[in-house]
């Protein structure tokens, strides 16, 4: 039997069976998206960025990922962050997870940092 896996996914993606645990990470419901399609098992809110860097980081001129992942594992840090990430982090030990998010470059989002942190 593999490991139990973390992942990214777009959430505007269909569902897949191995899947596993489905987790939206981002702070607003996906436009468009019904919550029956979008099949999701937990929407921690506490792990998302805060507004002020979600905009310092998609707005004009956009910001530096490095940075941005700097100022976003600094948010992690924070008690209630932390607890949620911990909750992720013992679930990801028995259970695929999948990090959803409506980004169209999950690669360069904060999903792609919790996944690192997730599985570090």
């Amino acid at each position: 039997m593999p490991a139990p896996a973390v992942r990214v996914r777009r959430v505007y993606d269909p569902p897949a069976p191995d899947d596993g645990v489905r987790v939206l990470v981002d702070h607003l419901w996906p436009r468009g998206l019904a919550k029956a399609d979008a099949r999701i098992d937990a929407w921690p809110k506490e792990l998302t960025p805060s507004t002020e860097l979600r905009r310092w980081y998609h707005g004009p001129g956009e910001g530096d990922h490095e940075e941005f992942r700097r100022r976003y594992e600094a948010e992690l840090a924070a008690p209630e962050a932390a607890a949620a990430l911990d909750r992720l982090r013992a679930l990801a030990k028995t259970a695929t997870l999948t990090l959803l998010t409506a980004t169209k470059h999950p690669e360069t989002s904060h999903a792609a940092v919790l996944e690192e942190e997730l599985t570090a």
